[in-house]
């Protein structure tokens, strides 16, 4: 139903300023109980971090920051939900305007700034939901302003790990300075090894992700995994949003705009480092593929680059909440079409090829 009304509404919402309408999507969401949606086809089950996905298609960080609506994001046919970014102290971020849509290319520019009401108001949002049904998880960040930012990502692990199912690590914003430096190896091994262990403390059911940036080079990535793979990191995230601009954005106005590029134009890098990261991985260490996913055949090609769940965020601002259900159907057309029971069968098996291309359908 609410998929069925986004064509009325989409021209008022982009009509708006890009955070002005977001604001009010998630208000207007607040408002609403949220959907029950039918069970999923059971070919789109995932067993992964120690719990039964419904579907892989799963909500990427940015869009519910505070954590005010995962329910009634996995009323819209989400297999999980990931909210944040979550720092310790609120902290507001940069100056409006500060998001863009690209709309000639299916993109968006953020430089939010990693705004956050703080931890204390997500944690306790988050503990109000306890015993309902759904599989939620929090990105997690340190302040701008932060002298110990080690420290905040054990204060964010240690709070939230009780109240959700999986601590995201993100060291791959670019909208705060030098956070992206703890993507190095040194530092990165310490900041794992710490949130590993307040994870641990808190709750060892909860699991441990890595988000990664798109922009790394091949040695980087290979530091990166390793590390990963040491400190008993249990999934990695690829990728986040992207510096680069690919020459063939057609709103050049816009694509000026500094700040972090997600939607189409992020689906062939982010899906050739996905690939790569797999080439690098195999089955050592899952991987969730995020970034331009606006499509079943985006996602399926990023099940072939080695995905074993997916996110999206940026596709929703223009194809609405019904792409949920049509990624889902694509997916199972796609399984029943060549006879398969699950995408066990179809994680990375194409990873070569797509690491070389990026963009193969």
């Amino acid at each position: 139903m609410i998929g069925a009304l986004f064509p009325l509404v989409r021209p008022v919402l982009h009509g708006l300023d890009a955070e002005r309408a977001h604001d009010l999507t998630l208000r207007g969401l607040a408002l609403m109980p949220p959907l029950r949606p039918g069970p999923d086809d059971t070919r789109l089950h995932v067993e992964l971090l120690g719990r039964r996905f419904p579907n892989p298609v799963g909500l990427a960080a940015g869009f519910d920051k505070g954590a005010l609506v995962p329910d009634a994001m996995l009323g819209l046919g989400f297999g999980f939900v990931e909210v944040g970014g979550v720092v310790p102290k609120p902290q507001p971020g940069n100056p409006r305007p500060r998001v863009f849509r690209l709309a000639g290319d299916g993109g968006v520019i953020n430089r939010f700034g990693l705004n956050s009401e703080g931890l204390e108001v997500v944690e306790r949002r988050l503990r109000a939901r306890d015993g309902r049904p759904g599989i939620v998880g929090v990105n997690i960040g340190a302040n701008k302003d932060s002298a110990d930012r080690l420290s905040d990502y054990v204060a964010c692990t240690t709070a939230l790990a009780p109240a959700c199912d999986f601590v995201t690590v993100n060291v791959s914003s670019p909208n705060t300075p030098g956070l992206r430096d703890l993507q190095g190896e040194a530092f990165l091994d310490e900041l794992l090894a710490r949130v590993v262990a307040a994870r641990d403390a808190a709750d060892p059911t909860t699991a441990v992700l890595l988000k990664i940036a798109p922009d790394i080079t091949l040695d980087a990535l290979d530091a990166i995994t390793a590390t990963a793979i040491r400190r008993g990191v249990q999934a990695l995230v690829v990728s986040n949003t992207t510096i680069a601009r690919p020459a063939s954005l057609t709103e050049a106005r816009l694509a000026g705009e500094a700040g972090g590029l997600s939607g189409r134009p992020l689906f062939a890098p982010s899906t050739r480092l996905l690939a790569e990261t797999y080439l690098r991985v195999g089955t050592r260490l899952p991987l969730i593929g995020v970034g331009g996913i606006d499509s079943a055949e985006a996602a399926w090609t990023k099940v072939r680059a080695g995905a074993s769940l997916l996110q999206l965020y940026s596709g929703l601002i223009y194809a609405g909440p019904g792409l949920v259900g049509a990624i889902k159907s694509g997916l199972v057309a796609r399984m029943r079409a060549e006879g398969l029971d699950g995408l066990a069968a179809v994680v990375g098996r194409d990873a070569a090829a797509l690491a070389r291309s990026g963009t193969a359908a």
